[in-house]
């Protein structure tokens, strides 16, 4: 797989999680849907400054775009990655609070 095509398949499952179409990421980003799409395709190579906007309209990592294979197995648990980007948005304080919860919930 090209590497056009592996970041493409990345922001497109981050756009998702998110719950942003194509055209909404594009507005963000003061762009056009079909960009959006070609990224996705994997048909336009993207930029570095491109691609740290994109980063952080969808509130990742850059590098999460190139960590293809770390996390692969969670990506078609769509409530987990859900949640990990919720609390990524959090402060920390309210992080541990929310672990704090999740643990009592499941450990009792």
């Amino acid at each position: 797989m090209s590497l056009a095509k592996m970041i493409g398949e990345q922001i497109r499952h981050y756009r998702n999680l998110r719950g942003l179409t194509q055209e909404q990421l594009a507005e963000i980003l003061e762009s056009h849907g079909t960009y959006i799409g070609r990224l996705e395709r994997g048909e336009q190579n993207v930029q570095l400054a491109t691609l740290e906007k994109i980063a952080e309209a969808l509130h990742i990592s850059v590098f999460a775009f190139f960590n293809h294979d770390q996390f692969e197995h969670l990506k078609n648990q769509e409530w987990i990655w859900r949640t990990v980007l919720l609390l990524q948005e959090k402060a920390e304080i309210d992080q541990q609070r929310a672990y704090r919860v999740l643990k009592e919930m499941f450990t009792t």
